[in-house]
């Protein structure tokens, strides 16, 4: 067992678990952060999605001993409010269907649009179809990303 500081959403927070374990485990079961969902467990799915400084990242299977000084963001810390723009796009298109995937698409959505605000459709294709949806709403995450998109660059 070991002791941990983590920078996750702003705030440091202590955890002691075993090196190894998934940082997904980490978030839900020892900081009680139950947005970040569990899917597959092999970084397949995308539900699990964070981001690490800023870039979108698999926490199901990044341990947590890898994470040292790196800020970790979760969909509770993406906006205080939930009124980030693609939170914002997920409302208005209407997105979610059974919602499972929801936080995992959010987040890659969020980091695809930070590091590119006015991506193509073949780039937001690459990027979303990263991460399932059971429901098949990938007609409607497209539609959402175009329009967060359109709030980011206004």
């Amino acid at each position: 067992m070991a002791t941990y500081q983590l920078q996750i959403n702003g705030k440091t927070l202590q955890a002691d678990v075993e090196p190894d374990t998934p940082l997904l485990w980490v978030l839900r079961d020892s900081l009680g952060l139950l947005g970040t969902k569990y899917g597959c467990g092999i970084g397949q799915c995308g539900a699990c999605t964070v981001h690490i400084n800023g870039t979108a990242v698999r926490s199901c299977s990044l341990p947590v001993s890898a994470i040292g000084t790196k800020k970790v963001t979760t969909i509770e810390g993406l906006s205080e409010k939930g009124n980030h723009p693609v939170q914002q796009a997920w409302d208005e298109v209407d997105v979610a269907q059974c919602g499972y995937c929801q936080a995992g698409q959010i987040m890659t959505a969020a980091a695809l649009l930070a590091k590119n605000p006015k991506p193509s459709s073949e780039q937001i294709d690459t990027a979303m179809n990263a991460n399932l949806c059971r429901c098949g709403t990938y007609h409607r995450i497209r539609e959402a990303v175009v329009v967060a998109s359109n709030k980011i660059t206004k």
